[in-house]
């Protein structure tokens, strides 16, 4: 007999849980690059908006994970007077239907997403992203 787990009554974590599970991400992450994002906002919407799409040469809004704006240090680093903070946004119905398609947990897809977004505005490598990631437990 299988003892594969009831997900009869499991539901996909909503808006607020994946900010929370996007949070307790970011806290898991090394202070050292965490320290590189002070002042990071983690934004979580159910899909990027129309003008992103476009911008980023969407075809389907469920092309998009996760999007960082803002100026990381591989764009010059300091925040001038009235510049907006850095910020990420997670797009939750993109991650969950790749979830869904792929052998990982929620948590790690979360962590991932998270890292490589901010990663590459700070100008890591591929290399330097995947031993920040292997570092966490997610």
């Amino acid at each position: 007999m299988s003892t594969s787990p009831d997900w009869t009554g499991a539901r996909a974590p909503d808006l607020a849980a994946f900010e929370d599970m996007a949070h307790a991400a970011f806290a898991n992450l090394p202070l050292a690059f965490r320290n590189l994002c002070a002042g990071l906002l983690i934004h979580v919407e159910d899909f990027p908006d129309d003008e992103t799409l476009g911008e980023m040469g969407c075809e389907s809004e469920f092309d998009l994970l996760g999007l960082f704006r803002g100026i990381g240090l591989a764009q010059g680093g300091e925040a001038a007077t009235g510049q907006m903070p850095n910020q990420v946004w997670l797009y939750r119905r993109p991650l969950l239907d790749y979830w869904a398609e792929h052998d990982e947990t929620l948590g790690h897809l979360v962590t991932h997403v998270l890292v490589h977004e901010i990663g590459h505005h700070f100008g890591l490598s591929d290399a330097d992203m995947e031993a920040i990631e292997a570092g966490v437990e997610s």
